[in-house]
C-alpha cells in the first residue's frame, strides 16, 4: 500500500487542491480568522481615533498581481474610513494604482451614499515615484492638480482646507514592492505624518521592524490581515473567503507530506530487511 502512495498519481493531487481551493469560495464557507495581530489593530485604531472630517491618504501601489492580497485590504480599508465619516484621498505613484483605487471605493462609496469629490476622491497618479511624496509636503493641490475624472482638485468640497502632510490624519500605503520605503523616508520621517502600510505576506519581514522604530503604525500582513480587518469592521468579504481557502488547502498539503514521508520511510527500511 505505501509503495502504491509513492508513486500516486499527481493529477489526482492536483484536482484535490484545485477542489479544497474553490469550495469555500462556492460555499462562502469561512474559518476562524485567529488571533487579531497587534498591527492589524493597532491600524484601526488609528482609524477609529481620528474626528470626523480628517483627511486620510489611502495609497494604491500596487497592479493586478498584487490584487488578491492588497483589495481586500483596500476595500475594507475603504469601508471604515467612509463609514467614520472621514474624507479619503485616493492616490497611486504606480501608473496601475488609479484604476485600482476606482475599482476598490466606487462600490464602497456607493453602498455607504457618499459623493466622489465630496466625500472621497480619486487623485490618480503622477510620475516620477519618490518625487510626487516630497511634493505633497508643500503642497498637495499642486503635485495633484487634477483628480482621475480630470476635475481641478482646487475646487472639489473634499480637498477643502487641505494644503500638505500636516492637513493629512494618516497615510495608508498598499503595496507589492519597495514603495513604503519610500514613504517612510520621504514622508513620514522629513514630515512627521502618520503611516501605516498593507503588504503582501512575502514583504512582511521586511517591514515589522519599522513598527518598532514608530516609524510605521500599522501593518496589515498579506491575505491575513485582509481576513483580520474585516473581522474588526464586522464585514467579513474576499480576505476572509480567501483565508479559508489558503488553510484549507495548507492543511490538504501538509497532510499529504506527512503520508509522503511515512510511505518513504516505511518502503526504504522494508527494502533494507529484504536485503
Amino acid at each position: 500500500m505505501w509503495k502504491k502512495l509513492l508513486y500516486f498519481d499527481r493529477r489526482i493531487i492536483f484536482a484535490l487542491i484545485a477542489l479544497v481551493v474553490i469550495i469555500p469560495f462556492l460555499t462562502e464557507w469561512r474559518a476562524s480568522h485567529g488571533q487579531i495581530t497587534p498591527s492589524t489593530q493597532n491600524l484601526y485604531n488609528e482609524i477609529e481615533s481620528l474626528k470626523p472630517g480628517t483627511p486620510v491618504m489611502l495609497v494604491f501601489d500596487y497592479g493586478p498581481s498584487g490584487m488578491p492580497e492588497l483589495h481586500p485590504m483596500a476595500t475594507a480599508l475603504a469601508r471604515h474610513i467612509l463609514s467614520r465619516d472621514l474624507r479619503l484621498l485616493g492616490l497611486a505613484i504606480v501608473i496601475t494604482g488609479p484604476s485600482l483605487c476606482h475599482d476598490a471605493v466606487t462600490p464602497v462609496a456607493e453602498e455607504l451614499d457618499k459623493i466622489e469629490g465630496v466625500d472621497w476622491v480619486n487623485l490618480g497618479w503622477v510620475p516620477g515615484f519618490v518625487l510626487p511624496i516630497t511634493q505633497m509636503g508643500e503642497d498637495i493641490k499642486r503635485t495633484y492638480p487634477t483628480d482621475f475624472q480630470g476635475r481641478a482638485t482646487a475646487e472639489l468640497p473634499v480637498m477643502a482646507g487641505i494644503r500638505d502632510y500636516q492637513d493629512i490624519g494618516l497615510i495608508i500605503d498598499l503595496a507589492a514592492g519597495n514603495a513604503p520605503g519610500a514613504w517612510i523616508a520621504y514622508a513620514h520621517d522629513p514630515y512627521k505624518v502618520k503611516l501605516a502600510a498593507g503588504i503582501t505576506a512575502v514583504m512582511a519581514t521586511d517591514y515589522y521592524v519599522y513598527l518598532q522604530t514608530g516609524q510605521l503604525c500599522g501593518l496589515l500582513n498579506g491575505l491575513k490581515g485582509a481576513a483580520e480587518y474585516e473581522h474588526l469592521i464586522g464585514k467579513k468579504g474576499f480576505g476572509y473567503l480567501g483565508m479559508s481557502s489558503q488553510s484549507v488547502a495548507h492543511l490538504v498539503i501538509i497532510l499529504f507530506v506527512i503520508i509522503g514521508n511515512i510511505g518513504y520511510f516505511t518502503v526504504r527500511r522494508r527494502r533494507r530487511g529484504s536485503e
